[in-house]
Formats: C-alpha cells, structure tokens, sequence
C-alpha cells in the first residue's frame, strides 16, 4: 500500500501523460491516421499489410516499432534501477525526447517519413522513464495497462480486499492527463499542423528543467 505518493511523481504522472496524448492525436490526425504512442495498432497494421500492399509500407511500419524499441532501450541506457526515484538521470531523458520531437517536426514538414521515426523513438523512451512505483506498473503512453489495473483492484475491492487509494489516484491522474492531451493535440493540430510538436517537445524541455531543479533541492531529504 502507497502511505506517502511524492508529489512530483503525481505532477510528472500527469504532464507526460499529456504529452503522450498530445503526440498521439498528432499521429493520428497528421501521420496517416496512425498511433505512434503505443504499438498494437501498429503491429495490427503491419500483420495486415503483407496482404495487398507494396512491400514498403510494410517496412515503413515495421521502422516505426524498431524506433519505439530503439527509444526504449536508449531510457534504458540512460536510466538505472526499476523504480521511480530523484536522482535518476529523467532530466537527460526528457531532453533526448525533446530533441527526438523538434526532430519530428522537421522531418515531418519536409515530407520526410522519417520524422514518424523520431516521434515514435521518443515516445518509445518515455514509455521505459516511469517503471515500476510501489507494485504499481506505470506507464505513460497508453492507458490499456491503467485500464486493466484499475479493473484488478476494483474486482479485488468488492471480493472484501484493501483499496490502494494513492495507487488508484494515481492512475486517474494518468488518464486524464492522457485524454486531455488529446484534446490539445488535436486543437493544436488543427491550427498549426506538424509545427504542433514543437509544444510537447518544449513542454519536455521545461519538465526536465523542472525536475533538475527539484531534485537538487531535495534529493538529500530521507523520505525522497
């Protein structure tokens, strides 16, 4: 049971979930129609692909869960150890995902597919930041996990077992932040196109500003 959440991990919980959410409605408005912030879909897609179409687009699918693999493992490069603690190099990460991001867009406004490639990488990245938090499997890119964990300690709560109240706010403030991401990618879309990456990538750059600065202060309390 969560007896104390920092309240660092709930604030970063909730704007990477917004900045996951916000790429993905990006994707899905401007990348044909395609999620880059999750992979399931993608896999579906390149499953189905084999069947009447050009050998390209099968590659060009199968380079979008490489670059999500290949960000993950560059988190995991970066990032040591399987739980959410100060001091860990998140700073570094959210920059590489800020970078990966302008990258995005300018690829993507000079036709280039390949800025597909670098939207998916960072979000492959921010997916392996947030690990494992007091039992809980935390992960900010997509909300099936969320969905189904949540599910788990409801059907446990009515079979007479404890309710991890910070666990379950936790996963709510993931949620929202995801949904109203979405929103504001959408919005952004519709207004300035593929230079929409530019926000998530910035609201990155801040984040990790953020958490240098946090960190530093704190990281000699015990309780942090």
């Amino acid at each position: 049971m969560i007896s104390r959440l920092p309240k660092w991990i709930e604030y970063g919980a909730f704007v990477l979930a917004l900045v996951a959410g916000c790429i993905n409605a990006i994707g899905l408005l401007g990348f044909e129609h395609q999620s880059v912030s999750h992979l399931s879909g993608t896999a579906t897609l390149l499953g189905t692909s084999v069947l009447g179409n050009p050998a390209t687009v099968s590659l060009h699918l199968a380079g979008v869960l490489f670059a999500f693999f290949l960000g993950a493992s560059l988190s995991g490069y970066l990032l040591h150890g399987s739980t959410l603690r100060l001091g860990q190099h998140y700073d570094t990460a959210l920059v590489v995902e800020s970078l990966l991001l302008f990258g995005a867009f300018y690829l993507l406004s000079g036709g280039s597919f390949y800025g597909m490639f670098a939207a998916s990488a960072a979000c492959g990245l921010q997916n392996a930041m947030a690990t494992q938090y007091s039992g809980a499997v935390v992960r900010t890119t997509h909300l099936t996990g969320i969905f189904t964990d949540l599910g788990i300690m409801l059907g446990a709560f009515l079979r007479g077992e404890g309710f991890d109240r910070r666990k379950a706010l936790l996963f709510l403030i993931i949620i929202s932040g995801f949904i109203a991401g979405g929103t504001l990618g959408a919005m952004l879309f519709e207004a300035l196109k593929f230079k929409s990456l530019l926000v998530p990538g910035t609201v990155c750059l801040v984040l990790a500003g953020c958490y240098r600065l946090y960190s530093a202060r704190y990281r000699q309390a015990p309780d942090q």
